[in-house]
């Protein structure tokens, strides 16, 4: 007896009920988004319209020039193994070459090679081939294979992308191994081409998402790269942000229970936290670099060493003067001279302080209002060089001294800010697909606030997405923990946790997602 598709009374309605499944199989295939998902089914529907008990896929990997296994399904031995990247390998991959000579000796790989079917009655039987591969197997499992059915696997440009392996077609009522029937393989070999073309677009599917992925990371890198000072920042912001992402997932409390975030909401994720900062390629290298308050395109406190050098030597020009007038007047009094020595040396010694006090305020992490009203005093002390008056300070330097807290002063923070700004504008020409259609909002609002204040929309409350919310901590929780800012040393997690609870409660980020960053201990869990 026949299996049921080489029937000799098959009937029209079974033709029918073979191309309708032919054709849910292709929509299934086409479907289907995950590629090891994708590579299970080809195998399970293949041996399903030839009734074989054994299927085995491979691959190609032209990088190799082998056949990479991928699965094996055997029902008789109740096997179903796969291959992953973490896995050992189950079974061999198969060589296409023998140095520069084709390996005609193994079935897969002629079929793969000559791009040709193999339908082999029993194995055992085959002069052709070298069989001693599945014989071994055999000996080792109890299993016996006989038929075996090799189908290469085509693209649309008629390129071998794998093979499909079948073992053991069976009768449908007896069970009995047969070989494999002309039908059968023709229908197999139209399920293998809808394979190929699914298992094509999916490749392709990844690899573009693989370009992609790559040349934002490239992105990313340059943009770190730009500052010394802030090296590794994006890549570290994301190891951040998807590990608190993952805290939400796994929340069984609080507002975060019945939330979850599914594959294509983390990729969107990922990728919003890839970018958050490509804004960035415009902002100049000096102003990211600042770490002083004195430092521009150069640090202008060497400047300020020079020209109170010079108002030094001025003075002791002055007083030296001075006394060869005293002595061409002959007023030689004694007192004179030394009352013109002591102001000599206090007005040096001012100098010399004033200068102290610059450099101190230059480096300091807080100037006070006391030490800003020295500045003030400081910058209304005048010199003459040239035959020019010139103030101790130009208005630039007082002002920059005069910073209160970090180093910037309020032009180079509005061009420091202005990365979200850019992220937002340039995001925005990207034709991002529906499932990232979101990553411009979460990249653009990482410094927006939950009070309102922050930039660059002012969002605030609902108006800010969770995500959003997500990469802020990140950033913010990199930025104070990183070892490489310009402008102060690493801190402790027990004073980060400090700032950061004073932001919480002062309405800047989510208390919710801070309770759990702190509760899922990421701080630790996450290496920086």
């Amino acid at each position: 007896m026949l299996s049921f598709l080489e029937a000799s009374d098959t009937s029209i309605d079974d033709v029918g009920a073979h191309l309708k499944k032919m054709v849910e199989i292709g929509i299934a295939l086409s479907a289907e988004k995950n590629i090891d998902t994708l590579f299970d089914m080809i195998v399970e529907e293949a041996r399903a319209l030839a009734m074989a008990d054994s299927g085995t896929l491979y691959i190609l990997d032209r990088d190799r020039n082998v056949l990479s296994f991928k699965i094996l399904q055997n029902n008789s031995l109740g096997l179903h193994l796969k291959r992953t990247e973490n896995a050992e390998i189950l079974l061999p991959d198969v060589d296409l070459y023998h140095g520069e000579s084709p390996n005609y000796e193994n079935a897969s790989s002629f079929a793969a090679l000559q791009g040709k079917i193999l339908n082999i009655p029993d194995v055992y039987a085959s002069t052709t081939f070298d069989f001693t591969g599945p014989m071994k197997y055999d000996s080792v499992t109890g299993y016996r294979s006989q038929s075996m059915l090799v189908i290469p696997m085509k693209n649309h440009e008629n390129e071998v992308i794998g093979v499909l392996q079948l073992l053991n077609a069976q009768e449908v009522e007896s069970g009995r191994v047969v070989p494999f029937g002309d039908r059968c393989v023709s229908l197999v070999e139209a399920l293998a081409s809808q394979a190929a073309v699914a298992l094509t677009n999916r490749q392709l599917i990844q690899e573009i998402k693989k370009l992609f992925y790559s040349f934002i990371e490239t992105i990313a890198g340059a943009i770190d790269e730009k500052s010394p000072n802030t090296g590794d920042h994006i890549k570290r912001v994301v190891k951040i942000t998807m590990a608190l992402a993952m805290a939400v997932n796994e929340s069984n409390q609080g507002l975060f229970k019945e939330h979850f975030f599914d594959d294509e909401e983390m990729e969107e994720l990922r990728l919003s936290a890839w970018m958050h900062d490509v804004g960035k390629i415009t902002t100049p290298e000096y102003v990211m670099d600042k770490s002083t308050r004195l430092e521009s395109k150069f640090d202008r406190i060497h400047l300020i060493e020079t020209r109170f050098s010079l108002i030094a030597e001025i003075v002791e020009k002055q007083y030296l003067e001075k006394q060869v007038k005293l002595l061409q007047s002959r007023e030689t009094s004694s007192d004179i001279f030394l009352e013109l020595e002591k102001a000599r040396k206090e007005n040096l010694s001012s100098i010399h302080e004033d200068l102290a006090f610059i450099k101190t305020c230059h480096r300091a992490e807080f100037v006070n209002d006391k030490m800003i009203h020295r500045l003030n005093k400081i910058a209304e002390k005048q010199y003459i060089v040239s035959g020019k008056i010139q103030p101790f300070l130009d208005p630039w330097e007082l002002e920059n001294l005069s910073i209160q807290k970090g180093s910037l002063n309020e032009t180079e923070r509005h061009i420091i800010e202005n990365h979200a700004t850019m992220t937002l504008k340039m995001l925005s020409c990207l034709p991002f697909p529906k499932n990232l259609s979101r990553v411009t909002d979460f990249a653009a609002s990482h410094h927006e606030r939950l009070n309102g204040t922050g930039y660059p929309r002012k969002l605030k409350g609902d108006a800010l997405p969770l995500q959003a919310r997500i990469i802020a901590i990140a950033d913010i929780f990199e930025a104070l923990s990183a070892r490489d800012r310009p402008y102060r040393k690493r801190m402790e997690i027990s004073h980060i946790f400090e700032i950061m609870g004073k932001m919480k409660e002062n309405g800047h980020i989510d208390p919710d997602l801070f309770d759990l960053f702190v509760r899922s201990d990421i701080g630790k869990k996450v290496k920086l």
